[in-house]
């Protein structure tokens, strides 16, 4: 069996365990972000999502996977990025948050194993940022990779309410 490390870091007052091991990297908005592959259910491309009255914006709908309705977020708007075409590159990340849920993403691009001396806590950005949802930053080579908390992305109450109506649990 192998040894997880973990490092524990500060963000905001909350506590976010920032563990080697492996993720699952993609990029939104030419950035580039991570998160942990055991998270992670499938990988789909774009296909045809179903739109659901009065959600947020970052709430695009739901898609039937295999005859369960999985309500589906584009990652870029939940972050306040600037909305994109969809692209051939353009990928459905499912992931198992309590509840699956779809994760528009611009492109995946590969796991990697990140070591616990290669993670450093994010950056202090003051009180009015809010990054109690990023774990760390992955340092590779010369890159940097967000590595995010998954269930704190898609664990706000506006966030679990809307997908609560979406038909979150719902089955075709």
């Amino acid at each position: 069996m192998e040894a997880v490390a973990e490092k524990t870091i500060t963000t905001g007052g909350e506590r976010a365990a920032a563990q080697s091991g492996k993720y699952l990297t993609f990029i939104l908005d030419s950035e580039e972000y991570g998160l942990a592959v055991l998270k992670v259910r499938e990988i789909i491309c774009i296909m045809d999502i179903t739109s659901m009255p009065q959600m947020p914006g970052y709430v695009k709908g739901v898609i039937n996977l295999r005859g369960k309705v999985i309500p589906v977020i584009d990652l870029r708007l939940k972050f306040g990025l600037e909305s994109a075409e969809y692209t051939e590159q353009t990928c459905i990340v499912v992931v198992d948050v309590g509840t699956l849920v779809g994760v528009i993403v611009d492109t995946v691009q590969e796991v990697l194993d990140i070591d616990e001396a290669q993670i450093d806590p994010p950056p202090p950005l003051g009180a009015s940022v809010d990054t109690s949802f990023v774990m760390g930053m992955g340092k590779i080579k010369d890159d940097v990779k967000i590595l995010l908390d998954i269930d704190k992305v898609l664990g706000s109450d506006e966030l679990a309410e809307a997908l609560e109506e979406a038909g979150a649990t719902g089955e075709v």
